[in-house]
Protein backbone atom coordinates (compact mmCIF):
# COMPACT_ATOMS: atom_id res chain seq x y z
CA UNK A 1 0.00 0.00 0.00
CA UNK A 2 2.95 2.39 0.61
CA UNK A 3 4.61 1.99 -2.78
CA UNK A 4 3.70 5.36 -4.32
CA UNK A 5 6.82 6.99 -5.74
CA UNK A 6 8.01 10.18 -4.10
CA UNK A 7 10.50 12.57 -5.63
CA UNK A 8 11.83 13.73 -2.24
CA UNK A 9 12.13 10.39 -0.46
CA UNK A 10 11.89 6.64 -0.54
CA UNK A 11 8.69 4.70 -0.15
CA UNK A 12 8.22 1.96 2.41
CA UNK A 13 8.65 -0.69 -0.24
CA UNK A 14 11.91 0.87 -1.45
CA UNK A 15 13.27 1.15 2.09
CA UNK A 16 12.23 -2.43 2.84
CA UNK A 17 14.19 -3.67 -0.17
CA UNK A 18 17.22 -1.49 0.50
CA UNK A 19 17.58 -2.35 4.20
CA UNK A 20 16.30 -5.93 4.14
CA UNK A 21 13.54 -5.36 6.69
CA UNK A 22 9.87 -6.11 6.32
CA UNK A 23 7.25 -3.51 5.55
CA UNK A 24 5.46 -4.67 8.66
CA UNK A 25 8.53 -3.84 10.79
CA UNK A 26 8.76 -0.37 9.26
CA UNK A 27 5.09 0.25 10.00
CA UNK A 28 5.58 -0.94 13.59
CA UNK A 29 8.58 1.32 14.15
CA UNK A 30 6.57 4.22 12.80
CA UNK A 31 3.62 3.42 15.12
CA UNK A 32 5.80 3.27 18.25
CA UNK A 33 7.71 6.41 17.30
CA UNK A 34 11.06 4.70 16.85
CA UNK A 35 11.52 5.59 13.17
CA UNK A 36 8.88 7.85 11.68
CA UNK A 37 9.09 8.99 8.04
CA UNK A 38 9.58 12.72 7.73
CA UNK A 39 7.42 13.13 4.65
CA UNK A 40 4.08 12.08 3.23
CA UNK A 41 2.85 12.15 -0.33
CA UNK A 42 -0.29 14.01 -1.28
CA UNK A 43 -2.02 10.66 -1.07
CA UNK A 44 -0.79 10.11 2.48
CA UNK A 45 1.92 7.55 1.69
CA UNK A 46 5.04 7.43 3.86
CA UNK A 47 8.28 8.83 2.46
CA UNK A 48 11.67 8.40 4.10
CA UNK A 49 14.37 11.04 3.69
CA UNK A 50 18.12 10.46 3.73
CA UNK A 51 18.14 11.34 7.43
CA UNK A 52 15.35 8.84 8.10
CA UNK A 53 17.28 6.21 6.20
CA UNK A 54 20.38 6.81 8.31
CA UNK A 55 18.37 6.32 11.52
CA UNK A 56 16.80 3.18 10.09
CA UNK A 57 20.21 1.83 9.17
CA UNK A 58 21.40 2.31 12.77
CA UNK A 59 18.26 0.59 14.06
CA UNK A 60 18.93 -2.38 11.81
CA UNK A 61 22.56 -2.61 12.98
CA UNK A 62 21.63 -2.44 16.66
CA UNK A 63 18.78 -4.90 16.21
CA UNK A 64 21.09 -7.39 14.46
CA UNK A 65 23.45 -7.40 17.44
CA UNK A 66 20.54 -8.18 19.72
CA UNK A 67 19.49 -4.87 21.29
CA UNK A 68 15.79 -4.57 22.07
CA UNK A 69 13.74 -1.74 20.59
CA UNK A 70 13.53 0.18 23.87
CA UNK A 71 17.30 -0.04 24.27
CA UNK A 72 17.79 1.08 20.67
CA UNK A 73 15.54 4.08 21.27
CA UNK A 74 17.63 5.07 24.29
CA UNK A 75 20.89 4.70 22.36
CA UNK A 76 19.58 6.83 19.49
CA UNK A 77 17.69 9.52 21.40
CA UNK A 78 19.49 9.93 24.73
CA UNK A 79 22.56 12.12 24.27
CA UNK A 80 23.87 10.89 27.62
CA UNK A 81 23.51 7.21 26.69
CA UNK A 82 26.62 5.11 27.16
CA UNK A 83 26.64 3.49 23.73
CA UNK A 84 29.95 1.61 24.15
CA UNK A 85 28.76 0.36 27.53
CA UNK A 86 25.48 -0.87 26.06
CA UNK A 87 27.32 -2.62 23.26
CA UNK A 88 29.82 -4.20 25.66
CA UNK A 89 26.95 -5.53 27.78
CA UNK A 90 25.32 -6.93 24.65
CA UNK A 91 28.65 -8.46 23.62
CA UNK A 92 28.83 -10.25 26.97
CA UNK A 93 25.32 -11.62 26.49
CA UNK A 94 26.17 -12.78 22.97
CA UNK A 95 29.29 -14.54 24.23
CA UNK A 96 27.23 -16.30 26.90
CA UNK A 97 24.70 -17.42 24.30
CA UNK A 98 27.48 -18.67 22.04
CA UNK A 99 28.90 -20.71 24.91
CA UNK A 100 25.46 -22.17 25.67
CA UNK A 101 24.95 -23.03 22.01
CA UNK A 102 28.38 -24.67 21.84
CA UNK A 103 27.49 -26.75 24.88
CA UNK A 104 24.18 -27.64 23.28
CA UNK A 105 25.98 -28.65 20.10
CA UNK A 106 28.38 -30.86 22.04
CA UNK A 107 25.45 -32.44 23.87
CA UNK A 108 23.69 -33.13 20.58
CA UNK A 109 26.85 -34.71 19.19
CA UNK A 110 27.05 -37.03 22.20
CA UNK A 111 23.37 -37.89 21.93
CA UNK A 112 23.70 -38.73 18.24
CA UNK A 113 26.78 -40.84 18.92
CA UNK A 114 25.06 -42.61 21.80
CA UNK A 115 22.10 -43.54 19.60
CA UNK A 116 24.54 -44.88 17.00
CA UNK A 117 27.06 -46.57 19.30
CA UNK A 118 25.32 -47.04 22.64
CA UNK A 119 28.40 -46.94 24.81
CA UNK A 120 30.58 -43.81 24.63
CA UNK A 121 33.69 -45.39 26.08
CA UNK A 122 36.93 -46.46 24.44
CA UNK A 123 37.78 -50.16 24.32
CA UNK A 124 40.39 -49.54 27.01
CA UNK A 125 37.88 -47.81 29.28
CA UNK A 126 35.39 -50.63 28.77
CA UNK A 127 37.98 -53.24 29.72
CA UNK A 128 38.99 -51.26 32.81
CA UNK A 129 35.39 -50.80 33.94
CA UNK A 130 33.70 -54.05 32.95
CA UNK A 131 36.64 -56.43 33.25
CA UNK A 132 38.79 -58.48 30.86
CA UNK A 133 35.90 -60.75 29.85
CA UNK A 134 33.97 -57.81 28.45
CA UNK A 135 33.68 -57.76 24.65
CA UNK A 136 33.68 -54.19 23.27
CA UNK A 137 31.76 -55.45 20.24
CA UNK A 138 28.71 -56.21 22.39
CA UNK A 139 27.44 -52.63 22.23
CA UNK A 140 27.51 -52.66 18.42
CA UNK A 141 25.76 -56.02 18.38
CA UNK A 142 23.08 -54.69 20.72
CA UNK A 143 22.62 -51.63 18.49
CA UNK A 144 22.15 -53.88 15.46
CA UNK A 145 19.61 -56.06 17.27
CA UNK A 146 17.69 -53.50 19.34
CA UNK A 147 18.41 -50.13 17.72
CA UNK A 148 14.83 -49.58 16.61
CA UNK A 149 13.30 -50.18 20.06
CA UNK A 150 12.12 -47.73 22.70
CA UNK A 151 14.45 -49.36 25.20
CA UNK A 152 17.51 -48.70 23.04
CA UNK A 153 16.55 -45.04 22.79
CA UNK A 154 16.12 -44.82 26.56
CA UNK A 155 19.47 -46.50 27.09
CA UNK A 156 21.21 -44.24 24.54
CA UNK A 157 19.84 -41.09 26.16
CA UNK A 158 21.21 -42.17 29.52
CA UNK A 159 24.51 -43.21 27.98
CA UNK A 160 24.96 -39.82 26.31
CA UNK A 161 25.21 -38.03 29.66
CA UNK A 162 27.05 -40.74 31.60
CA UNK A 163 30.72 -40.35 32.48
CA UNK A 164 33.27 -43.14 32.85
CA UNK A 165 32.98 -42.76 36.62
CA UNK A 166 29.22 -43.19 36.44
CA UNK A 167 29.63 -46.28 34.27
CA UNK A 168 32.00 -47.61 36.92
CA UNK A 169 29.24 -47.18 39.49
CA UNK A 170 26.88 -49.11 37.20
CA UNK A 171 29.42 -51.89 36.80
CA UNK A 172 30.02 -52.02 40.56
CA UNK A 173 26.28 -52.25 41.26
CA UNK A 174 25.83 -55.06 38.76
CA UNK A 175 28.92 -56.90 40.01
CA UNK A 176 27.61 -56.67 43.57
CA UNK A 177 24.29 -58.11 42.46
CA UNK A 178 25.99 -60.97 40.63
CA UNK A 179 28.07 -61.83 43.70
CA UNK A 180 24.90 -61.85 45.79
CA UNK A 181 23.22 -64.16 43.25
CA UNK A 182 26.15 -66.58 43.31
CA UNK A 183 26.30 -66.57 47.11
CA UNK A 184 22.55 -67.22 47.33
CA UNK A 185 22.75 -70.13 44.92
CA UNK A 186 25.68 -71.58 46.89
CA UNK A 187 23.65 -71.21 50.09
CA UNK A 188 20.78 -73.22 48.61
CA UNK A 189 18.28 -70.36 48.31
CA UNK A 190 15.24 -71.76 46.51
CA UNK A 191 13.18 -70.07 43.77
CA UNK A 192 10.08 -68.39 45.20
CA UNK A 193 11.60 -67.86 48.64
CA UNK A 194 11.67 -64.34 50.14
CA UNK A 195 15.45 -64.26 49.72
CA UNK A 196 15.21 -65.19 46.03
CA UNK A 197 12.39 -62.70 45.38
CA UNK A 198 14.43 -59.95 47.03
CA UNK A 199 17.29 -60.66 44.63
CA UNK A 200 14.93 -60.56 41.66
CA UNK A 201 13.61 -57.18 42.79
CA UNK A 202 17.15 -55.97 43.32
CA UNK A 203 18.05 -57.03 39.79
CA UNK A 204 15.09 -55.15 38.34
CA UNK A 205 15.97 -52.02 40.32
CA UNK A 206 19.66 -52.10 39.36
CA UNK A 207 18.86 -52.79 35.71
CA UNK A 208 16.24 -50.02 35.59
CA UNK A 209 18.56 -47.42 37.09
CA UNK A 210 21.43 -48.51 34.85
CA UNK A 211 19.89 -49.09 31.43
CA UNK A 212 16.12 -48.63 30.94
CA UNK A 213 12.88 -49.31 32.85
CA UNK A 214 12.44 -53.06 33.20
CA UNK A 215 8.94 -54.43 33.75
CA UNK A 216 8.34 -57.85 35.32
CA UNK A 217 7.38 -59.34 31.97
CA UNK A 218 10.47 -57.91 30.33
CA UNK A 219 12.54 -59.31 33.21
CA UNK A 220 11.15 -62.78 32.48
CA UNK A 221 12.16 -62.43 28.82
CA UNK A 222 15.58 -61.23 29.89
CA UNK A 223 15.99 -64.16 32.28
CA UNK A 224 15.24 -66.57 29.44
CA UNK A 225 17.83 -64.80 27.32
CA UNK A 226 20.42 -65.04 30.10
CA UNK A 227 20.01 -68.81 30.03
CA UNK A 228 19.65 -69.36 26.26
CA UNK A 229 22.07 -66.85 24.78
CA UNK A 230 25.60 -68.34 24.67
CA UNK A 231 27.32 -65.06 25.57
CA UNK A 232 25.03 -64.33 28.53
CA UNK A 233 25.11 -67.94 29.73
CA UNK A 234 28.89 -68.01 29.56
CA UNK A 235 29.04 -64.80 31.59
CA UNK A 236 26.80 -66.05 34.42
CA UNK A 237 28.12 -69.61 34.40
CA UNK A 238 31.62 -68.15 34.47
CA UNK A 239 30.72 -66.58 37.81
CA UNK A 240 29.27 -69.82 39.13
CA UNK A 241 28.43 -73.01 37.24
CA UNK A 242 24.67 -73.22 36.69
CA UNK A 243 24.03 -69.61 37.71
CA UNK A 244 22.32 -68.67 34.42
CA UNK A 245 19.67 -71.37 34.85
CA UNK A 246 19.21 -70.69 38.58
CA UNK A 247 18.83 -66.98 37.88
CA UNK A 248 16.17 -67.68 35.25
CA UNK A 249 14.31 -69.95 37.67
CA UNK A 250 14.12 -67.38 40.48
CA UNK A 251 12.90 -64.74 38.01
CA UNK A 252 10.19 -67.11 36.77
CA UNK A 253 9.08 -67.96 40.31
CA UNK A 254 8.84 -64.31 41.30
CA UNK A 255 6.85 -63.55 38.16
CA UNK A 256 4.35 -66.31 38.98
CA UNK A 257 3.88 -64.82 42.44
CA UNK A 258 2.83 -61.58 40.69
CA UNK A 259 0.34 -63.31 38.37
CA UNK A 260 2.60 -63.58 35.33
CA UNK A 261 2.94 -66.84 33.40
CA UNK A 262 6.61 -67.01 32.38
CA UNK A 263 5.75 -69.25 29.42
CA UNK A 264 3.58 -66.53 27.84
CA UNK A 265 5.41 -63.41 29.01
CA UNK A 266 6.19 -60.87 26.29
CA UNK A 267 8.56 -57.91 26.01
CA UNK A 268 6.21 -55.26 27.32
Amino acid sequence: MDDATGADGLTVGQVSTRLGVTVRALHHWDEIGLARPSLRTAGGYRLYTAGDLERLHRIVVYREVGLGLDRIRAVLDDSAADVPGALRAQRTQVAERIERLQQLGAGLDRLIEAHERGLLLTAEQQAAIFGPRWNPDWAAQARQRYGDTTQWRQYAERSASRSAEEWQAVADAMAGLERALADAMDAGVTPGSPEADELVERHRAVFTSSYFPLTRQMQVCLGRRYEADPAFAAHYDGIRAGLATWFRRIIDACARAHGIDPDTATWQ
